[in-house]
């Protein structure tokens, strides 16, 4: 057993999951979870999520060899200073959060100073459904964490953190803060501001009806994210907002060039653009 207490912030599908897993593997002793909502953390207790819970961070940490954050980035901040004076000696904290600088700025802001056993972490699993009824032991297997560690981050506090996920059958990677932010942005914040741009901008035509009626599966499976939860994106696009702009910027200039050659029927355009993109699409899936 690799963790003795493990406190888990914010008791949703990543932090339910990953509860679940480690209770999956036998890794964990007790498990303490801690959110606002009373329904949820009764129902994560029934389910056999967790063990009990608290709505107070300074209360959940205390004693927890392993903390894992799994709140909305703007409440990153708020849920580092609620823990201290309540951490162990012991105590690795590590973070589901889509944006690594944000979360590092934050725990320097709260402690003065970037606390060696704070392993910036980010699992790449989820769908669009929220709550800890919608957690699984299994999201996280096969499937990449991409780990943040900054220079005050102590060696050991890694490789705990590391062990963690292995026994949730996840991949361990690691990266510079930055060139985590910046890849993110590309692969999987652009593509929800799409989602969630398309939706919003249809359901505001006069046909809006008749549109989401007769969607098939191929509208189904481009916007099926953009049912992800809105503030948690919300902060996402604030935390990482250079990045993110960027690219939207990028792929309206895109978008602009695609509408003037399909208005100027110009087919040598269109086809280079369509089979450059299946290319690399077909390429990465083969990759996989």
């Amino acid at each position: 057993m690799i963790i003795r207490k493990l406190a888990v912030i914010g008791v949703g599908l990543i932090g339910g999951s990953l509860a679940r897993a480690l209770r999956s593997a036998g890794q964990v002793g007790e498990i303490i979870g801690c959110g606002r909502g009373r329904a949820n953390l009764e129902k994560a207790v029934e389910l056999g999520v967790i063990d009990s819970y608290t709505h107070d961070i300074g209360e959940a940490v205390e004693g927890a060899d392993m903390v894992f954050l799994a709140v909305p980035l703007g409440a990153m901040r708020n849920a580092f200073e609620a823990m201290q004076g309540h951490l162990a000696e012991d105590a690795v904290i590590t973070d589901g959060g889509s944006v690594k600088g944000s979360v590092i700025a934050d725990c320097e802001a709260a402690f003065g100073k970037v606390l060696p056993g704070f392993v910036p972490g980010h699992p790449i699993a989820g769908t669009e459904k929220n709550g800890v009824e919608a957690s699984f032991a299994e999201l996280y297997q096969n499937r990449r964490v991409i780990l943040t560690p900054v220079r005050e981050t102590d060696e050991t506090a890694i490789e705990r953190v590391e062990a963690m996920w292995r026994h949730c059958g996840a991949e361990i990677n690691r990266m510079l803060p930055v060139d985590h932010d910046r890849v993110l942005a590309a692969t999987s914040h652009l593509p929800h501001m799409l989602a969630f741009a398309l939706v919003d901008m249809l359901s505001r035509v006069d046909y809006e009806e008749d549109i989401f009626k007769y969607a098939a599966g191929g509208f189904r499976d481009f916007t099926r994210i953009a049912s992800s939860n809105p503030i948690m994106w919300r902060d996402i696009c604030v935390a990482n907002k250079d990045a993110v702009a960027t690219l939207v910027e990028s792929y309206a200039d895109e978008m602009t060039q695609l509408a003037k050659a399909i208005r100027e029927d110009d087919i040598d355009t269109l086809t280079q653009m369509f089979t450059n993109a299946k290319k690399h699409r077909d390429a990465f899936i083969d990759g996989i």
